[in-house]
């Protein structure tokens, strides 16, 4: 698996789209440090970009590097090796270079700030760990996506619509639905609604951490009463790499009975 996930990783390093999600990220995070004179602003106005933007690359990144590796991964299945090594070496490799270039692109100019000194590095290490968390859950459901469909325009068809879905029309169906029904107790609803996807989860425990939850009203209250104790962010952390286990689980399911 270690070389499979070497060379994935030497693979996509060789891809421009790399450099240019490094660099983009690199260059956000100097110029809203530099032109903003308030840290928790500049980490807020990262989230609102990081929570939409890291799924939505995570997601084309899957999918494209399954579908243009295809060949060589055949190639592979040819070979006395475990399929499910293959693709979880495949899968660990694109996270990884997907993170480490989140990891890198924004932690140079917060390095370059000073942030380090300050008590906004907590504030900050919660973005960056939930942003990695998202790159390995949204790559993990695009490969499944691409593993059920053998034609590249539906696969991709489908992983831009489960990221549409998660990132834009589910908080759209959660608000009408907490409009409609607000007349009935809706604690356990939010809750369960939230951890149900993980864009709105990683936002919540952010927000929670930022402390500006007074801004969702009652809801928010409703969340820091939970996520807020140890005991709700130890489970937001399970919930999250559950939201990694099942989709990769799935994945060596459908790679044992995909018929290549």
């Amino acid at each position: 698996m270690l070389k499979i996930l070497k060379y994935s990783i030497y693979d996509l390093l060789r891809s421009r789209w790399s450099y240019v999600y490094f660099l983009f990220y690199l260059l956000l995070g100097f110029v809203l440090l530099f032109l903003n004179n308030n840290v928790n602003k500049a980490i807020i106005t990262l989230m609102n970009i990081i929570i939409v933007l890291t799924p939505l690359i995570g997601t084309i990144f899957g999918v494209m590097y399954y579908y243009n590796s295809k060949e060589f991964t055949e190639l592979l299945l040819a070979l006395p090796i475990k399929r499910s090594t293959i693709f979880i070496g495949q899968y660990i490799g694109i996270s990884l270079s997907l993170t480490l270039s989140l990891v890198f692109g924004l932690g140079i100019p917060f390095l370059a700030y000073g942030i380090f000194k300050s008590s906004a590095i907590f504030d900050f290490s919660l973005l960056l760990i939930t942003g990695s968390f998202l790159n390995f859950i949204f790559v993990a459901i695009s490969y499944n996506i691409a593993l059920k469909n053998e034609n590249k325009i539906k696969g991709f068809g489908y992983a831009i619509l489960m990221w549409l879905f998660l990132a834009v029309i589910y908080d759209g169906v959660f608000l009408i639905s907490l409009i409609l029904f607000n007349d009935y107790p809706l604690d356990k609803f939010s809750l369960i609604a939230t951890m149900l996807n993980p864009i709105d989860l990683s936002r919540i425990l952010i927000l929670l951490k930022l402390d500006i939850s007074a801004l969702l009203g009652y809801t928010g209250a409703v969340f820091r009463q939970f996520f807020g104790t140890y005991l709700g962010a130890f489970i937001a952390g399970i919930l999250l790499f559950l939201w990694v286990l099942v989709p990769v689980w799935f994945m060596k399911i459908r790679v044992k009975k995909k018929d290549f």
